[in-house]
Formats: C-alpha cells, sequence, structure tokens
C-alpha cells in the first residue's frame, strides 16, 4: 500500500512540475491583448539563417530572449513569443504537411535611449515544415529540427 502512496505522490509532483514550466505572457498590441508562450511541442529555439549564409541570424532562445540581426548585420537583443490561448495552447494554422503560427517579438530595453519602436510588439509568421523538418520565420530564416 504504502508503495502506491509513493508512486502516486511521484506521479503528482512530475505532472505538476512538467505543467508549471508551461509559461503564458500577456502582451498588448494596439490595444489589444495576445498571449504568447515559448513552447509549442516544436524545438523552436535555436538559431535561424537564410539558407546557404552565416548571416544575418537570428537566435531564439529558450527563456523567451534572443537576438534578431537585421539585414544590415546590426544585432538587437529581443524578447518574443509564439500567440497562444490564454491558457497555453498554441495558436496555428493547419497546411497540408506545414501550421502557421504568429511570432510575437519586441525589442529589448538594453540601450539606455528608449525609442517608441522597443515598447511596439512585432508580428512575424512562423512556419513549421514537417516533410522537411524544417521551421520559417518569414518564409526566409530556417532552422532543421529533429522530432
Amino acid at each position: 500500500m504504502k508503495k502506491i502512496t509513493l508512486l502516486l505522490a511521484a506521479l503528482v509532483l512530475s505532472a505538476t512540475h512538467s505543467y508549471a514550466q508551461l509559461k503564458v505572457t500577456k502582451i498588448r498590441n494596439k490595444d489589444k491583448d495576445h498571449y504568447i508562450a515559448t513552447v509549442i511541442g516544436y524545438p523552436v529555439t535555436g538559431l535561424y539563417t537564410y539558407v546557404n549564409q552565416i548571416e544575418p541570424t537570428t537566435i531564439l532562445n529558450p527563456d523567451g530572449s534572443g537576438i534578431i540581426q537585421n539585414e544590415d548585420l546590426v544585432k538587437e537583443n529581443i524578447i518574443w513569443g509564439i500567440e497562444c490561448s490564454e491558457s497555453g495552447v498554441p495558436i496555428f494554422k493547419e497546411g497540408f504537411n506545414s501550421a502557421s503560427y504568429s511570432l510575437w517579438y519586441k525589442k529589448s530595453n538594453t540601450s539606455k535611449s528608449k525609442s517608441e519602436d522597443e515598447n511596439e510588439w512585432i508580428l512575424q509568421s512562423f512556419s513549421i515544415h514537417y516533410d522537411k523538418k524544417k521551421m520559417f520565420i518569414s518564409g526566409e530564416r530556417v532552422k532543421e529540427y529533429i522530432e
């Protein structure tokens, strides 16, 4: 009987721990609330580049931070997330062997001079192509993944 109780307690604790890792952040853009998360069931974090190019890059970190490098090769720190419901369920549109998501990011306030752009959330498309095992940001920057 004690083994069953101990097993149940371990199961409950592990389930609680795994659900506790999902962090949903509420953002506001143009007077509308959105919810974002960095976990959608696929390995979205990592390095994204143009095909056959080293730079410019985009780096998405698991904690919601990252770096985006523009065409002029200037690197900017960002905060990012994939749009989801208030409970953390990713919002996507299913295609043929693909899914489209909304990637939201904004520039981090790392410089001392704040511009209005740093408070603006920017929307970009994010897609996963299952048959090619690739993820795209705005159809340009790509990362291969393994399931």
